[in-house]
Order: C-alpha cells, then sequence, then structure tokens
C-alpha cells in the first residue's frame, strides 16, 4: 500500500479536513515539540492527552507521570488511532514522528505500528520504510550508484533516482536516505556535525576515495549516517557492502518494551 508523505519540516497550518497528529503525555501539559504545536496551531487542549480535540488528535507516548511508556501502551493507543481513521474516512491525518522525540524510542520502533492502517494518512518521510514494502538488501550495485553528486546533490534527485538502473524498492529506499535530513541538523533539530565528521574520519582509510567523489562531504556523511541509523550498521558494515565483501540485510523490527 502506497501513502503520502511529507517531509517533516514545521507547519502551523494544515487544510481543514487535515488532522494535526502529534505524540502527547496523559496528563495533556503539550508544552513541547510536536505537542506544543499542536496546542498553540491546531487548537489541542490542556489537560486532553488522548484522542480529539480542534485540528487535532493525541497519540499518548508518556504517561501522566511525564514517564516514558511502553511499546506495547503505545501500539495500544495506535491501535485505537486506525480505527478513528477508518471510521473518518474523508478526513486526512497528517502523523509527525511520534514517540521519537521526547519519549525516547527509534523511528524504526514506532513506524511499524501503523502497519495497515488506512489511506487517509500522510506519514513522516522517514517512517516510509517502515509502513510500505521491506527494505531491500545493501549491495555495491545500489550504494554506488547512491553516492554519487548527480543523485545526493540535485534540487530534484527523486526525478534522477527513478532513472538509476536499481529495483523500485531500492529507488524508494535511495529517496528515503536523500530526502531524510541529517545534516547540519536532524529532524528533530538534533545536531549531528559531529557524528557525520567522525563518520568521514573513521571511512577514510575504508574507502580512500570516498570524499574525493564530492565537493560537499558533509552531505554525503549525512546520507550515510542515515543508512547506519536506518539499517543499525558501522562504517565497517558500510565499506565491505561498498567493496563487495558482501550484502547487508535489513534488521528486523523488534517491539520491546525500554524501562523508564
Amino acid at each position: 500500500m502506497t501513502y503520502k508523505y511529507h517531509d517533516e519540516s514545521i507547519i502551523k497550518a494544515l487544510p481543514k479536513n487535515t488532522v494535526f497528529v502529534f505524540g502527547s503525555n496523559l496528563a495533556g501539559q503539550h508544552i513541547d515539540g510536536a505537542a506544543k504545536t499542536a496546542l498553540t496551531h491546531f487548537g489541542a487542549l490542556k489537560g486532553v492527552g488522548r484522542g480529539w480535540s480542534g485540528q487535532s488528535y493525541a497519540i499518548p507516548t508518556i504517561n501522566e507521570h511525564l514517564q516514558q511508556m511502553p511499546l506495547s501502551q503505545i501500539q495500544h493507543y495506535i491501535d485505537d488511532f486506525k480505527i478513528y481513521t477508518k471510521n473518518h474516512p474523508k478526513i486526512q491525518y497528517f502523523i509527525t514522528s511520534l514517540g521519537c522525540g521526547i519519549a525516547g524510542y527509534k523511528i524504526e520502533e514506532i513506524a511499524p505500528m501503523f502497519r495497515g492502517i488506512s489511506r487517509n494518512v500522510i506519514f513522516p518521510q522517514s517512517f516510509r520504510a517502515f509502513v510500505e514494502k521491506p527494505l531491500p538488501k545493501l549491495t555495491d550495485t545500489f550504494l554506488h550508484c547512491l553516492f554519487c553528486d548527480a543523485v545526493i546533490l540535485a534540487t530534484e534527485s527523486d526525478a534522477l533516482i527513478d532513472a538509476l538502473d536499481i529495483s523500485d524498492n531500492e529507488k524508494s529506499l535511495a529517496k528515503i536516505l536523500v530526502n531524510t535530513p541529517m545534516y547540519p541538523t536532524d529532524s528533530n533539530d538534533r545536531d549531528r556535525v559531529f557524528e557525520i565528521q567522525d563518520i568521514l574520519h573513521n571511512l577514510e582509510t575504508k574507502i580512500p576515495d570516498f570524499q574525493q567523489q564530492t565537493e560537499k562531504p558533509m552531505l554525503f556523511g549525512g546520507v550515510v549516517l542515515a543508512l547506519l541509523e536506518l539499517y543499525h550498521i558501522n562504517e565497517q558494515d558500510f565499506a565491505d557492502a561498498w567493496h563487495a565483501k558482501r550484502q547487508i540485510t535489513p534488521p528486523k523490527p523488534e517491539h520491546k518494551s525500554k524501562k523508564s
């Protein structure tokens, strides 16, 4: 199933038939992140930490004591939301990367919970790999097609990716990686510069000519960082795939609860 996606930039307005879906705490305090946006711009009500209010819909990821909820409880609230979207098919739902900010979970832990939801939702771009097709194996052919100036640095990179001689699943992955904000900050507004610099430094000896392919190595490094996080791999794994020593199998999402 194919869904619509947004680029995860900060928004302050949506069409009247579109609801802003955010991660909340059960106390309904709405003091940070997307919750504050919901309170300020989309009619979320203080004290309402679950369900619909104004032009927003709250999915709890933190309890009334402001502690992280177990994934099993979050899944319960997401399942309720799935039923709500099915029963209100004329409304669009703009879903933020809930649970992946203050609550402290990773995208690969939260996004798969939405699988099977009705089509009237708009997901964050970073959720795409986990709500649609499974991730492909990483091969040297894919990496060499992806990491070139034409793809990484182009304004209309999606059109160039569509022209690459790779599978449709690999094209989908390439678009996710290129469009995932990492440099200088990621979609959660975290500074990733030092991480990217460290990655590029580690790759200097493993792939000596890697940075020489571009005049903007930090942008390349940002895509590498997105790839490492998505596949749970390190620089040596990346280098092995680059040199065709092995193919990297995608991780299987695990729904395990974390301690508060």
